[in-house]
């Protein structure tokens, strides 16, 4: 077990190699896991497991780290986008005269001189491309200038004159174009059932259903998604605030007719992402295109006001639940239907019915995914697609089920803990969410806890506490790296991994370091540029068990090599390149893989006013070998306060006249802030689980933000009596219910 307690903080995310074979999971000793070590050390140490600061650290807080459109490049000119201001509809004419007139103005691209573009697979990198307006910002002209000033206001000066049409943007779960879609997000079946859900509901002695609903979300990271390209001849090279140059490299490929080998693309530092940069943006092109059509480069900033309709969003998902179990509240039939939206661009199916198919033992299980198809902006990944608004009504509906079965909602999921995957019938790789749930109750002294809601007041303050519990795939997709032993005693290892904040570089040169037995400061490492081994992008809380895995193998295999050199490189070095994909294809298939946690929050509640304030929170993670103590505590951590901040503040508005979202800027759609956090503690079990990768490790970016809603909403619930089930939980939504509370008291 392994404490790191943070006061006034929310961590980078808010916003060993041992044997190569598998290892039973479990806990581990005193030694394991996160608890300083990782495990059993090499002779001499290791420094995998260790609270290793982060080797480019100095570079970002002095400046001299590089991101996106901060590239000095000799000649650069300056983009701005023209957004759309209908939500459908058809292009009739573009004046550009006035924005040419500008001093400084190069171009003012549109559809009509753009130039044409190969099929990238998305049809929302086709920019400039046709006259149709498919939502409102949908791009629909790029000004280009000598600064950034002079192309702001040309892109100000732009005239769009539209044939509007009627346009539908209007959500609810009944829409008449509701669909089964034959898969979702990830390429996961969109319905499975097992055995005869409404037989089992009828007959079940508790039966509950209840109806939730989560907000569209906007991911707003804080460097907006940024560009830099420039053309040398037939190659471009360009630097992208991106989660994953590999595939941006493959679109610009496709969208501009040329090899791959031509591109070359940067992503050495980046600013967050949420998965808003987890896919290539229509930014980047509209840079390489405007490169291209001046002979000069550009950069491109999107202003933080456009990126609400153009770099993909969490969609509005209306949840289904129902419950049965019997009076040992052990659950006989689990049903989550979803309902969700796409834009008319392309099909997007948020996958919130997941979880169910995984937490908890269900003989009979129903969960389907139907979408329907709006005039609005394209949604997209953001940060645990599918598991976040899913895990949020799953537990709120167990929270809701505990009390209708009289149990203590920790001792409910206890009840029905699996040590299969009910969907898959695989076994699990390893599995201690029941651990995680008993460990948070002591920690957080839920036993002393009295079950009635609203019994705990302190002046006008009703206080509550909630659980929940999270979990999260911990995926793993093929890699490649290399690594080179150098005549001068040091070691270079490259791969085309991607840290967009997370301290990628700093694991994976501990993980290189400790395959190799060198010392860290002997290892350096190339990160961030579609030149390098191709690599997954960092998204999908896999990028460490795939990067690390590729890191391992090609180090061990050096090191290998270097034995048979007697233990010295040639002076012209010695290099080895390593693939996963076999292995990875053979691992994988074997067991249902999945890390694991449990939150616990408490919340005071002004009964006046419903204001809600968190006062601690607790989360106890399941996640295999943690690599780095100090990056793992920093993303568990952020991401737990972004789940607070769904919980109790972020939401986007669709607005069904306007075509659009409301909430477009930091002032409008509120996040989670210092002042929010007062008191936020992270543990993890000593767990290892090798039969996932050669590290025994899992992935930790997202499952801190999976429970963390639904622990605050019913906590909410245990101090007031009132129950929310749609996000987030606002005054207004509390102020009925506290308003009868203060009637009936008053009786």
């Amino acid at each position: 077990m392994t404490e790191h307690t943070s006061h006034h903080g929310n961590g980078n995310g808010g916003r060993g190699p041992g044997d190569d074979r598998p290892a039973a999971p479990g806990r581990g000793g005193p030694g394991a896991g996160g608890g300083g070590r990782g495990g059993a050390r090499p002779p001499g140490g290791s420094p995998l497991g260790e609270p290793v600061a982060r080797l480019e650290g100095r570079e970002k807080v002095t400046g001299a780290a590089r991101y996106a459109a901060e590239h000095p490049v000799e000649g650069c000119a300056h983009a701005w986008p023209v957004p759309a201001a209908v939500a459908r509809g058809e292009i009739t004419a573009v004046g550009t005269a006035a924005a040419l007139a500008v001093p400084g103005v190069l171009a003012v691209l549109t559809h009509e001189n753009a130039p044409r573009l190969g099929d990238p697979g998305d049809a929302t990198l086709l920019v400039l491309q046709s006259p149709r307006v498919a939502h409102r910002g949908q791009y629909v002209a790029l000004a280009v200038a000598a600064t950034p000033e002079a192309a702001r206001e040309a892109a100000a000066a732009v005239r769009v004159e539209y044939a509007a049409e009627p346009h539908d943007a209007h959500f609810t779960a009944d829409h008449p174009g509701m669909y089964a879609p034959e898969r979702a997000n990830g390429g996961v079946p969109a319905d499975r059932v097992r055995g005869d859900v409404t037989m089992a509901f009828a007959a079940s002695e508790i039966r509950f259903e209840a109806a939730y609903r989560v907000p569209p979300l906007h991911n707003h990271p804080l460097e907006p998604h940024a560009a830099t390209a420039l053309w040398i001849g037939p190659r471009l090279r360009v630097y992208d605030s991106s989660q994953g140059a590999g595939p941006v490299r493959e679109a610009l490929a496709a969208l501009f007719g040329t090899d791959e080998e031509l591109i070359t693309v940067v992503s050495g530092h980046v600013g967050g992402g949420f998965g808003a940069k987890g896919t290539p943006r229509p930014h980047v092109v509209l840079a390489a295109m405007a490169a291209r059509e001046t002979g000069r480069p550009v950069k491109l900033a999107l202003p933080r006001h456009q990126l609400a309709a153009v770099v993909g969003h969490r969609p509005a998902t209306e949840h289904r639940v129902r419950l049965g179990a019997d009076g040992m509240g052990r659950i006989s039939a689990l049903s989550h239907e979803v309902f969700t939206y796409s834009s008319t661009l392309e099909e997007f199916t948020e996958q919130a019915a997941t979880p169910g198919r995984s937490m908890y033992a269900s003989p009979h299980s129903r969960t389907t995914h139907r979408l329907t198809r709006l005039d609005v902006p394209t949604p997209s990944w953001m940060r645990a697609p599918g598991e976040c608004p899913g895990m949020f009504a799953l537990e709120s509906a167990m929270d809701e089920l505990a009390i209708a079965c009289g149990l203590d909602p920790v001792e409910l999921r206890l009840r029905n803990e699996t040590a299969r995957e009910p969907d898959s019938g695989r076994p699990f790789s390893s599995r201690l969410l029941a651990e995680c749930l008993r460990e948070g109750a002591d920690r957080f002294g839920w036993r002393d806890r009295d079950p009635r809601p609203g019994t705990r007041a302190e002046g006008r303050l009703l206080v509550g506490t909630g659980v929940a519990a999270s979990g999260h795939p911990a995926s793993v997709s093929p890699a490649a790296a290399e690594a080179r032993a150098d005549a001068g005693g040091g070691y270079r290892v490259r791969i085309d991994a991607t840290d967009i904040g997370t301290g990628a570089r700093t694991v994976l040169a501990q993980i290189a370091a400790d395959a190799l037995g060198a010392p860290l400061d002997r290892v350096r490492i190339e990160i961030g540029s579609s030149d390098l081994p191709r690599a997954p992008v960092a998204g999908g809380s896999s990028g460490t068990a795939s990067w690390g895995w590729a890191v391992h193998k090609a180090c061990r295999e050096l090191r290998r090599e270097l034995a048979r050199h007697g233990g010295t490189p040639p002076e012209t070095g010695l290099t080895v390149r390593a693939d996963t994909a076999e292995e990875v294809a053979v691992r994988t298939r074997e067991y249902a893989r999945r890390a694991f946690g449990a939150q616990f929050a408490e919340v005071q509640v002004d009964m006046d006013t419903g204001e809600t304030r968190l006062r601690r929170l607790l989360g106890v993670f399941a996640a295999g070998r943690i690599l780095n103590p100090r990056t793992a505590r920093s993303q568990l951590a952020g991401g737990m306060v972004m789940g607070l901040s769904m919980g109790l503040m972020e939401h986007s508005t669709l607005d069904p006249g306007f075509g659009d979202f409301a909430e477009r800027d930091l002032a409008l759609y509120p996040v989670a802030t210092c002042a929010d956090v007062p008191d936020i503690e992270v543990r993890w079990l000593d767990e290892e689980d090798g039969r996932l990768n050669p590290m025994g490790a899992k992935g930790i970016g997202e499952i801190g933000a999976v429970g963390t809603a639904a622990a605050v909403a019913n906590a909410v619930h245990h101090a007031t009596g009132v129950r929310v089930r749609a996000l987030p939980v606002l005054p207004e939504k509390l102020l009925p219910g506290l308003a009868a509370r203060r009637r009936d008291a008053a009786v």
